[in-house]
């Protein structure tokens, strides 16, 4: 197990993001326990005041730490936004394939699909803003890692669609990337508005336009 240097103090407050603060001492934490402590204090700090108006000294202070102990694990700002968009990007990717790979029914399939790009948007840590509304959008590793994110996601559909369906992988993967974007863009919309439509009302609606749209391509045996 590897421990923190010594003298190193922080908070023993829950890992998940948004939880950071805590009072009090702690006792020294695993390598990997730190790390997660750190990164929620990050995500409350990013969410709270953007990338470019966030600043080491608060997620120090956050989580309970000090500056010496942040930057032995997270070298920069920088370095720290990443890895939280990693950590973001990889539950989301999760919820959304195992949702795909839930059912063989693909009626199901796309309501699942639906459903779970609706929670992520609308889970309480508010995790799609540093996903989806970034202020380093156009940061070159940020759009890269996004772009890897869509692809996965389109691909995995696409590959679905061309598996049932027998058409060409470049007609799938179109089909894979409008079905992946239908869900993204409505369902942040969706969030703008305010919530007043019931979430399971909203991703249901949307599964329903998908669902017979795609549904027209014959599956082929």
């Amino acid at each position: 197990m590897v421990h923190e240097a010594p003298g190193e103090r922080g908070s023993a407050g829950g890992t998940g993001y948004g939880q950071a603060r805590s009072g009090g001492r702690s006792a020294r934490l695993p390598r990997n326990e730190r790390r997660a402590q750190l990164l929620a204090a990050a995500h409350e700090v990013f969410v709270a005041n953007g990338y470019h108006g966030a600043a080491m000294d608060e997620i120090a202070e956050t989580a309970h730490v000090s500056k010496p102990v942040l930057y032995q694990h997270f070298p920069s700002k920088r370095e720290l936004y990443l890895a939280l968009l990693d950590s973001h990007l990889s539950t989301l990717i999760a919820l959304l394939l195992g949702a795909l790979n839930s059912t063989t029914d693909n009626d199901e399939r796309v309501q699942a699909v639906m459903r779970a790009y609706f929670r992520f948007i609308a889970n309480d840590d508010q995790a799609h803003r540093l996903v989806f509304e970034s202020d380093l959008i156009n940061d070159p590793d940020v759009s890269a890692r996004l772009e890897s994110f869509n692809k996965t996601f389109a691909d995995a559909v696409a590959h679905v669609i061309a598996e049932d369906t027998k058409l060409p992988e470049l007609e799938a993967r179109l089909l894979g990337r409008g079905l992946a974007g239908l869900a993204q863009v409505s369902a942040r919309y969706w969030l703008e508005t305010g919530g007043d439509l019931d979430l399971d009302v909203a991703s249901d609606l949307i599964y329903r336009l998908a669902w017979r749209g795609i549904s027209r391509f014959p599956k082929e045996s």
